[in-house]
């Protein structure tokens, strides 16, 4: 999405409508700031604001994402690009979380190993207290680090059945009851029934 074209255009409908920027975000409830960086491309409006923008504006989300007004002829080509450029974004995002979940795991098992061994050497020089500290300090960053990175695991992307194919968001308690190996994870498949290790993949559909 070309956000210049998009913040022109938002630009020029609220000035059709007859509104100043301060008038606008007063209307949806946000800053003067916010609007003035959806007109200048530097952000777009937040996703739960887009449908009242539009009302407001006199658009449509398909006009607001494409930056410009669309005929009925060009109507669903444009949609179909929107929609298309969406979810390569949600992918490129997803896959992104991901790679920050591997690198996190990577980090924080010998950070705990390390923190560990600092504290059990603490306490055999006599400072029990301190070695203690040290032990529980690593245990709950450890913790905190793996309940992020499930949830992380858990909201980026799909897991894709070995027996059917089928790619789907399972629930957050069965990715956190399931046995994995790395981010693959060995839970029943919702619609055929089977079991059986069902690896992470990005992209709702096969290539």
């Amino acid at each position: 999405m070309d956000q210049e074209k998009i913040g022109k255009f938002i630009s020029s409908c609220r000035k059709e409508a007859g509104l100043t920027q301060a008038a606008l975000a007063e209307k949806l409830g946000i800053t003067d700031r916010a609007v003035s960086k959806w007109e200048t491309g530097k952000s777009l409006p937040d996703a739960s604001i887009m449908i009242e923008l539009c009302n407001i504006l006199g658009i449509t989300v398909n006009e607001l994402l494409t930056g410009e007004h669309i005929t009925m002829d060009d109507y669903k080509d444009k949609a179909e690009a929107n929609l298309l450029e969406m979810r390569l974004k949600v992918e490129q995002r997803d896959a992104l979380l991901l790679k920050i979940e591997k690198i996190m795991i990577g980090v924080a098992f010998p950070f705990y190993v390390a923190m560990v061994l600092i504290g059990a050497y603490v306490c055999k020089e006599g400072n029990i207290l301190l070695g203690i500290l040290l032990i529980v300090m690593a245990i709950f960053l450890v913790a905190v680090l793996a309940a992020t990175g499930l949830k992380i695991e858990h909201d980026a992307g799909y897991y894709e059945c070995p027996n059917c194919g089928e790619r789907y968001q399972p629930t957050m308690k069965a990715v956190v009851m399931a046995p994995h190996m790395g981010t693959s994870r060995k839970m029943t498949c919702p619609h055929c029934g089977q079991k059986g290790y069902h690896r992470k993949v990005v992209s709702k559909n096969k290539e």
